[in-house]
């Protein structure tokens, strides 16, 4: 084992540490308003279309920024992509908590600029830094933790603004970003100091070194492309499977973002519940997202590629087929389609992680599969409510996240399918000689 591996063991935990802290503050400030939209409304003037902005607006952003995301971190790191993202979200927090109607939406907008250089920047990370056989495992803690900052945020925001009013309880969740960026130039300077060996470890290790281990060093570098191959010189099979995730992750976020913008809603209206009922029964398709994220490493770890992702489909397809054709068991509806948001959104950027070659090649393929994820996110909800109208009900609406989980089984199932024979971690960690 040469002294750059011995450091990158040493400093495996503190990453993964550096990943949860920065996952908190990935959804956190975009959650917070939503429990206090009415008095933001009341005191700030802003129209209803105003107000939609404060959660619209950043996943909009998700869409449109990522290119812009992925060629800063190839300018500037994804360490110092992470901390821009961290002081974006403070500095939007902040303006958002202080400011009068328009600078409330400016600050919004950083948060979400923000945010989506943290999106790009984790999964290059995990890839540099996690070994692949715990690449699903460290994936589905950072999908799980974001899940569990959300959940916090909702419950604290309303009894904080009850208690100090909605501005302090909106910028009390910078202290997040605070912490973040404390750990993260603390996580900095650690690795700074830990690569500077001295002169006499230097030599020590080169003399180490057997040449055939110096050559296969020298292969993997070559295989994985290097650290500055183009994008259009990926391997096709690569490609291919980007494309494919495109669309699998555009299903999952159609999927995930109608239900949750609608699913009380529907809820209220189709099972006559009340307006707090039907809002607890669709926190639990928030909450049971926690076990998805864990179950896929599990299920991962014990079975083929493509097994995960076709119990994914399954439990994902049940959500709207059972809201259609047994709407009275909705609670059960709404934990397996929320089991099935949570390990989606791990296996889909586990399987990026496992088959990149190279820290661009990460980048781009995130960004290319969030791009339009996140563009197919921001169109979903309201096209569902304008069906919903047309139709004076809420089957068409039901049937489009239908044929969502329908488009994310199909090439989900299909990417994980051509990543087990092109993506196969090795003793690198990294895609190994499957790029012929």
């Amino acid at each position: 084992m040469t002294p750059s591996s011995r450091a990158a063991g040493r400093m495996l935990p503190w990453m993964i540490v550096g990943i949860v802290v920065l996952a908190i503050n990935l959804r956190a400030p975009i959650i917070a308003p939503t429990a206090i939209l009415g008095e933001i409304r009341d005191d700030t003037g802003l129209s209803a279309a105003g107000v939609g902005l404060l959660t619209g607006l950043p996943v909009l952003l998700f869409a449109l920024a990522t290119p812009v995301a992925g060629k800063t971190i190839g300018r500037l790191g994804a360490e110092a992509t992470v901390l821009s993202c961290l002081t974006g979200v403070l500095v939007g927090t902040v303006l958002r908590s202080v400011g009068p109607p328009w600078l409330v939406l400016v600050g919004t907008g950083i948060i979400g600029f923000a945010i989506t250089l943290g999106n790009i920047a984790v999964p290059v990370i995990i890839r540099r830094e996690v070994p692949w056989n715990q690449v699903s495992m460290v994936t589905g803690l950072y999908s799980a933790t974001m899940n569990v900052g959300s959940m916090i945020t909702l419950l604290g925001t309303g009894p904080l603004a009850a208690a100090f009013g909605w501005r302090w309880a909106v910028a009390i969740w910078g202290t997040l970003a605070v912490i973040g960026l404390a750990f993260w130039l603390f996580l900095v300077r650690t690795r700074i100091r830990g690569s500077e060996p001295s002169e006499a470890a230097i030599e020590s290790s080169e003399a180490a070194i057997e040449p055939s281990e110096a050559a296969t060093e020298s292969s993997r570098t070559s295989e994985s492309g290097g650290p500055n191959r183009p994008w259009r010189e990926a391997p096709v099979e690569f490609r291919r499977i980007i494309a494919l995730l495109v669309v699998t992750f555009s299903g999952q976020s159609i999927a995930y973002y109608t239900t949750t913008t609608w699913l009380p809603s529907i809820l209220a209206d189709t099972g006559r519940l009340s307006s707090a009922a039907s809002g607890g029964t669709a926190s639990l398709f928030q909450v049971a997202a926690i076990l998805g994220a864990f179950g896929v490493p599990l299920l991962a770890a014990r079975s083929k590629p493509w097994a995960p992702v076709a119990i994914i489909a399954v439990l994902w397809i049940s959500l709207p087929l059972g809201l259609l054709l047994a709407p009275n068991a909705y609670v059960l509806w709404a934990i397996t389609g929320g089991v099935a948001q949570g390990g989606g959104f791990t296996a889909i950027f586990s399987i990026i992680a496992r088959t990149a070659g190279n820290d661009r090649e990460t980048a781009s393929a995130s960004a290319r599969v969030q791009g339009g994820g996140y563009l197919a996110a921001t169109l979903a909800p309201p096209f569902a409510g304008w069906l919903g109208n047309v139709t004076a009900g809420w089957a068409a609406p039901i049937l489009l996240i239908l044929a969502a989980t329908l488009a994310f089984t199909i090439c989900g199932l299909l990417a994980a399918r051509i990543s087990g024979r092109f993506g196969r971690g090795g003793p690198s960690g990294r895609r190994e000689v499957l790029d012929e």
